[in-house]
Parts: structure tokens; sequence; C-alpha cells
């Protein structure tokens, strides 16, 4: 049951109302109400008092804000009085509350609006127990609301203060005593000398004079106790008969900076992303063609000679950046996932032996698997790929030892939180925690680590690709991952994925050993690559098939439409130039219906897969592959039934 709140609502807007109810309740609050538009119905309502809070819009059809705050005030001092408006602007909204009301807030930034009713409450009941006592439980309040707190002063022409409201105490921690006839350099202490307009700035601060009236300024300043934070600062001259103060409007934009950092990394690990992925559908074009001519080349050579031993080395070099272009895939999230539902627990439970071989003896594994943990959709290779990773980060950040606990559970992240942590969707998550007891990270790190290429290891030690590739796994997987480290005292990555109500389904059992791999159908390649195109149909007819190859769709199409006899299956690149291998498949399906498609690609593409997910009933081999792989693929794309 939430705390009972007496609400009156000056609003013309049924459903605006409705909707501050709303995130009232949200926010804790069991609100009664009653909403009231007109002159009368507000001076009504005004004697059915006490009202706990008054919530008005500023402009309405036969009425306005400002009429209620004047009615309110003649019938009393202590009832806290909020704006709630689309259409107020700073200017306006510092009349406002220069006439008394405590506080506004916009129509679309609703979640300020419990922080500054809770502050409210808690001013009004100082204001009418008469005493100091009640203002010592606001320092828990602080923490919390500082940051979306605005607050209004004024000054006369000399800079010293001449008003300084509990906002203001409460953004930047000095009482209005300790700051009452001081000048606004001498409690704020800016930085901003280090900015352009610093020293206009700086000299306003101290003088009442100097080029920045009617501007906002965003200008670094200390809290009491030392800590620097950013504050956006607005100055207006005000005359009251013949003398001139300012009013100064002060808001903390802490959080407002912190979005555009989020915003900034978002776009440069985008950026950086679709470079590596172009970069790696290339580069696996290329090592399809070392990995197929190393495997037919090694076919020729003698057991034991030292030609041979060659041509295993440059095909481990191979392998070795095949690793490097799928962490690069899995990174821009251009890797193509074949999700399934599973059990995080079971997917632990599966890699617990290698974690413990992996991680070595000095290391102990705990595991705390929430018993009725959800299950998950997602690409059961990746996500155990996501485990590793995270473990191999975890044992090098715990070079003397330690422990490493994995736990799951089951969570519900509500609106507040997505609002904290953009672009979160509220709803059902499965959480994956993975923790280590090592040297742990400071802020600058932390705010780099999921970079590619990014390391804090020693030169051929790493290559800054593990993290990142966790991050692309989990956020192509439709999940969100943050991490918790400080300076020795270990780090924590929590890993969030969306549950699913739906049953556990069974993984694809690999082939038989022994399996005949060659076949006698006739197979239309498409592949436009020179190098690689020769070298599949070499394969393929290697294996006993009949082969149709063409470096374009049009060439694909003009050989399907010449050859009278069946074609078994299409083995075609996606991404070609012309048309696609998708649109070439769809077209060919029209006249030959029973023949089996096996698509190719360096990376994902929209032609086969949506948002990286490959779609129901495709059949799909990631290059770069082997001559086995190629093998096996082919038949049992042929074979299904």
């Amino acid at each position: 049951m939430g705390a009972a709140l007496r609400l009156l609502i000056i609003e013309d807007s049924e459903d605006d109302a409705r909707l501050i109810v709303r995130d009232l309740q949200r926010g804790g609050y069991a609100p009664s109400y009653e909403r009231v538009d007109t002159d009368a119905a507000v001076r009504a309502a005004l004697t059915r008092g006490p009202w706990d809070v008054i919530i008005s819009d500023f402009n309405m059809p036969t009425f306005s804000g400002t009429d209620a705050l004047k009615l309110l005030r003649e019938h009393d001092q202590d009832t806290p009085f909020i704006f709630v408006s689309g259409t107020i602007g700073e200017d306006v909204a510092v009349e406002a509350m220069r006439a008394g009301a405590q506080d506004y807030v916009t129509k679309d930034n609703l979640r300020r609006l419990v922080p500054a009713i809770e502050r409210e409450l808690r001013d009004a009941a100082v204001r009418r127990a008469g005493t100091h006592a009640v203002r010592a439980s606001e320092a828990q309040l602080r923490a919390i609301l500082h940051s979306a707190l605005d607050a209004h002063i004024t000054m006369d022409k000399a800079g010293t203060i001449t008003s300084w409201n509990p906002q203001a105490e409460a953004i930047f921690g000095w009482s209005a005593p300790e700051v009452l006839g001081k000048r606004l350099s001498d409690v704020i202490v800016p930085t901003a000398h280090r900015e352009a307009h610093g020293r206009g700035v700086a000299r306003f601060l101290t003088t009442g004079e100097g080029p920045i009236l009617n501007r906002r300024l965003e200008l670094t300043a200390l809290r009491r106790d030392g800590d620097e934070f950013p504050v956006e600062l607005a100055v207006t001259p005000i005359r009251v008969g013949d003398a001139w103060s300012f009013s100064a409007f002060l808001r903390d934009i802490t959080e407002r900076k912190q979005l555009q950092q989020q915003l900034i990394q978002s776009q440069k690990m985008e950026a950086v992303g679709r470079l590596a992925g172009g970069i790696a559908h290339d580069f696996n074009t290329l090592l399809t063609a070392i990995f197929g001519y190393t495997d037919l080349l090694t076919e020729e050579l003698p057991e034991g000679s030292q030609a041979r031993k060659d041509v295993a080395e440059i095909r481990k070099a191979g392998e070795r950046a095949a690793s490097l272009t799928r962490q690069l895939l899995a990174f821009s999230r251009q890797q193509v996932l074949q999700p399934i539902v599973l059990s995080v627990n079971a997917l632990v439970a599966d890699v617990e032996t290698m974690l413990r071989r992996l991680i070595g003896a000095d290391v102990e594994l705990r595991t705390t698997l929430a018993p009725d943990a959800g299950n998950v959709r997602a690409d059961p290779g990746q996500l155990e790929q996501v485990i590793l990773n995270l473990a191999v980060n975890a044992r090098d950040a715990m070079p003397t030892g330690g422990k490493l606990t994995i736990e799951t559970q089951n969570v519900e992240l509500g609106e507040m939180y997505a609002e904290a942590r953009q672009p979160v969707v509220p709803g059902a998550y499965v959480m994956l925690a993975v923790s280590d007891t090592g040297v742990g990270m400071d802020a600058k790190t932390q705010a780099r680590i999921f970079e590619p290429f990014f390391t804090t290891k020693e030169a051929g030690k790493g290559t800054g690709l593990g993290l990142a590739t966790v991050y692309g796994i989990v956020k192509q997987s439709g999940g969100y991952i943050w991490t918790y480290s400080e300076p020795g005292h270990g780090a924590t990555f929590k890993v969030y994925l969306p549950q699913v109500e739906a049953p556990v389904e069974a993984t694809v059992r690999p082939p038989e050993p022994g399996r005949t791999l060659g076949g006698t159908e006739t197979v239309l390649l498409a592949e436009d690559d020179e190098l690689l195109r020769p070298l599949a149909r070499g394969l393929l007819e290697k294996l006993g098939y009949t082969v149709l190859d063409a470096g374009t769709a049009a060439a694909a199409l003009a050989l399907a439409h010449a050859h009278g006899g069946p074609i078994h299956l299409l083995l075609t690149d996606v991404v070609m130039p012309g048309e696609s291998g998708r649109q070439l498949a769809r077209r060919l399906g029209e006249v030959r219906p029973d023949m089996r498609v096996l698509y190719t690609s360096g990376y994902s593409d929209d032609a086969i897969v949506h948002h990286g997910m490959l779609e129901p009933g495709l059949n799909y081999l990631q290059k770069p592959f082997t001559p086995a792989t190629l093998a096996r693929s082919v038949r049992e794309v042929l074979d299904a039934k």
C-alpha cells in the first residue's frame, strides 16, 4: 500500500490528470485527488482542504495557473504548489517561483514529479513545525534528489546573494544562513575560467557585471563537500522600483551530461562496429579461400614433410585471423545467430568443467544458480562464449588467485530503472552475473572496456576484443550488460537477457561420424568472388556433385533456365552485385519449387536475417568455412526431410 496523498489537480485535461496520478502511484503514493479547472471550482476546492500538494497546469482555456497560485496564497501559505505544464519556459518559471510556486515540471519529464513532491512535502513539514529538527532528515533525500533539482536565487547588483531556497541548498550543500550576504562566487566557486567565456562569468559572479545576462551558460561548480559537478546558469535582471537586482536560475545538469556522454559513446561504438563488420566480411571471404587451398595442398604433401608442416602453420595463422574476425562480427552485431529457447542454469552447468580447467587451480569457482531462473532465447554457442570471455577476463584480473562467482537470478526491471539506464526496456529478465575478487577498475577504465582493441594488458597479452565480443553478443541477443567495479575491490559484470515463457528447445545434434559427405546431385553455385568460386566448384566436383557456377545472380538465372535437368541445391552468397542471393533463390523457387537453398556470407545481411537472427527455415553457412564444413553442410541440406 502506498503513502496516502491528498492531491488537488488544477488541469483541464482528465487524461493528463490520470497520467500524473499514475506516475505518483508508481512512485509509491496512493493519491486521492480532485480535478478542477475553473476559478469557482478552485475556490470551492480550497475550502475543502487541507491538501497535501496542489499541482496545476500553466495555461488553460478559461483559467490560468498563476491565478490559481494567487488564490492559494491568499488562502494559505504552506501548501506546496507545483506547476506541471508542457508550455512553461524558464523565464516564466522563475517569475512563477518568485510568486510563490515551489517548483515546475514539464509534462514530458514527469519523472521529476515524485522527487519534487517528496522534497516539498518535507519542506512544508519544516515550515509548519517551525523548527530545524526536521531538516536533519533532508540529508538522506539530497543524495537522491540533487541531480533532478533546479534552484532559483536572487542577487543584488553587486552579485550578493539575497535569497537562497531549499533547492539551492540541496544542490550545493550550503544552508541559507551560510550564504546570504555573500557573493555567488564565494559559494559556488566556479571553475568556468577554463572556458572561453570564463572571464565574463567570473566577473559577473564577483561584481554583478559582465556580458552574460539573458544567456544560458554551462560551467563547473563545486559543492560544499568539494565535489565538482556541471551546472547551467541563466541570469535575468529584475527591476524593483528604481533598483535593479538579478534573478539567477541554476540547474544541476549532471544527468544531462551523463546522457550526452552515453549517446556519444553509443555513436562511437556503432561507427566502429560498422567499420569492423565491413572489414570482417572481406576477410572472411579471403580466409575461406586460404582454408580451402591449404587443406587441398595438405592432402597432396607427404606425412611428416617440412612442406606439410609449413602449410599447417599457414592454416594455424588463418585460424587465428578467423577468430579475430568472429570477434569483430560479434562486436559489430553482424554475425548470424541461431537462437533457441534455453536454460541459462543448464548452460552454466554444461561449461562449469571447462571453466575450472580454464581459470586454473588458484582461482576458486562458485556458482549460485537460482532454482527458478527462467528461460531465454539465445544462441547457445554465443552465450557460452559470453561466459567464457567473462571468466577469462576475471582470471586475468586475479594474478595471485581469488574467487570467481557465477550467479543467475530472475529480475524485474521497472520503468524507473529503465529511465536511469536508457535504452533499457522494462520487463522480466534473467540476470547472469560474473564476479571476481581481482584488482578492479577505475571509472576511466570502465568507460572504455567494451571498445574493440582496448586493453589494460601488456603488449602481446591480449587483442582487446574479449569484452567487445561479449558486448556485441549481449546486445544482438536483445540484452544489456552493466559493470560494477572499484580499484582493489574486484568487478561484477551483470548480463540481463529477456525472459521468455516457453519450454527449452533441443539443440541440433552434430552429424554422425563416418557419414558419407559426397553425392551425385546437381548444385548451382552463385559466388561473385573470383578466388573463392573456382575453389568451391573444385571441392564439390571432387565430392561427386555436378556443379553449375556463376558470378552474378543474372548469370545464375540464365544457367538455371538453360539447364534441362533438375537442380537439387542452390549454393549462393547472400551479398552479390545486382540481385542478392535471397532474391535469386525466390525467383528460382517459382520455377524449381523442389530446389534446396544453402546461403553463405561473411557477415549478417538483412536479406536473410532480422536483427542478426536467422529467419526460420533458412540454411546458412558462415564464412570462413573449411572444405569439410562445406561438404557436411551441403549434404545436410540435401538430406533434410
